[in-house]
């Protein structure tokens, strides 16, 4: 065995306490993080050595699944199977007290709590950190979980995320106001179509689209739900014959067979590679293919958004090509194959949105949109946040518009937006 694996599975085997385990699998796995980073991860499978191996590929009760960044030299995840660890001489905390476990947290990861970390929730033996810049919540945030048994004893670790140091922070003063933005708030308030799968029935109302305002209160950042790492496209995607072939999918591939010298040597993954003028036009014919194959007779009816790698494959985002007050849409998730610039299978939310079909129609709008942002103008949040710009690589103070409420466009009572869903 290589002697770098054998280093960390001791090292694994001594910090977790796992003398009454057994090493049943290991290997790596790489992903590219925000900053367009490989990260590759030594994982372990340990098994309880006195639990009857199950007869699937499940893991026993007590397994102890953990994992080493390489990148950054630390273990950032340990979790015990079913919440059950066998561990002696492991990681605990007798006395159960926060204190002892952030100063464990700053030991094991070398970020400083209130000024990198802070504790976010605490419910019994279960705790959740979020990463920060001096107190001011981060987005994208790092996130810390750490779960003890009811002895105390370590059943799961887990830092997952970016924690920005002071080298990559634009600091600033908080001067944004409510007052100052209200004008952007209004904006943000959108007539939007909820399923209540509660009362089987679609029901309308305002609800407002979170978004970052720059500190100056001049421009906006949307709120990304998916990575930066992806080429905008939008093109609606015409034809004017289709194919008459029978689309067959192929089986999927999502796990790399990674090499020990590839994980030490930091090879850059291929999802890091950006996708070339040619590439992005090939994956265009490849789409145009696709829907002429399956999709027949909706030329002009799909627009591709997106493409970006993922796992030697580029994932292309396709949308219907039109806007109602939906909360979701129909949306196509394609799947073309890197070197040969073929679909080789997709997904479709059309069974999803399905189920709302048999829902009851919504009720006729009564509310106009500034009569309902004068009933939930006292409700908005604006809170400071510190946000990555991806052109100027660094965080940049920001305030973040939000409202935890709506109102019913039809009857005009004030909701809790949580409470739809």
């Amino acid at each position: 065995m290589d002697e770098r694996i054998q280093k960390l599975i001791d090292s694994a085997k001594t910090k977790f306490g796992l003398g009454d385990y057994y090493l049943e699998t290991h290997g790596f796995f790489r992903n590219v993080n925000i900053f367009n980073e490989t990260i590759y991860t030594f994982y372990m499978e340990w098994f309880p050595k006195h639990v009857a191996k199950p007869d699937d590929d499940s893991n026993p009760e007590g397994t102890a699944v953990i994992e080493f960044n390489l990148h950054a030299g630390k273990f950032e995840r340990a979790i015990f199977v079913m919440g059950k660890t066998y561990a002696k001489d492991g990681i605990a905390f007798p006395n159960m007290d926060s204190n002892d476990i952030i100063k464990w947290i700053e030991e094991e990861t070398g970020l400083i709590y209130g000024n990198q970390f802070q504790l976010r929730r605490q419910k019994e033996r279960e705790f959740y950190f979020g990463g920060c810049i001096d107190g001011v919540a981060v987005s994208p945030a790092g996130l810390i979980e750490v779960k003890l048994d009811s002895d105390g004893k370590l059943t799961m670790f887990s830092v997952l995320g970016p924690f920005p140091s002071k080298n990559m922070v634009i600091e600033k003063t908080y001067h944004l106001s409510f007052e100052k933005i209200e004008h952007l708030a209004k904006e943000q308030l959108k007539l939007i179509e909820f399923p209540s799968d509660e009362q089987k029935k679609i029901i309308p109302v305002y609800g407002v689209e979170e978004i970052f305002v720059t500190n100056d209160g001049r421009s906006t950042i949307p709120i990304e739900l998916d990575d930066p790492f992806y080429v905008k496209i939008d093109e609606i995607i015409f034809w004017d014959e289709p194919i008459n072939e029978t689309f067959e999918r192929k089986e999927i591939r999502w796990i790399e067979d990674i090499k020990a010298e590839q994980a030490f040597s930091n090879e850059p993954s291929p999802d890091s590679f950006p996708i070339t003028k040619e590439e992005q036009d090939r994956c265009v014919q490849a789409v145009k293919d696709f829907l002429r194959q399956v999709y027949p007779n909706d030329t002009g009816k799909w627009m591709l958004k997106t493409l970006k790698r993922n796992k030697g494959y580029i994932h292309a985002k396709v949308r219907a090509n039109y806007r109602d007050y939906r909360v979701f849409q129909r949306k196509l998730e394609i799947i073309i194959d890197a070197n040969r610039f073929q679909v080789v299978n997709y997904l479709d939310t059309e069974m999803m949105l399905q189920t709302f079909d048999q829902f009851q129609k919504p009720d006729k709008v009564t509310v106009t949109k500034e009569e309902a942002f004068e009933k939930i103008k006292e409700l908005f949040e604006l809170k400071p946040v510190y946000v990555y710009d991806f052109e100027q690589k660094q965080y940049v103070l920001c305030g973040k518009l939000d409202c935890q409420y709506g109102v019913h466009a039809a009857g005009g009572e004030v909701i809790l937006l949580d409470e739809l869903i």
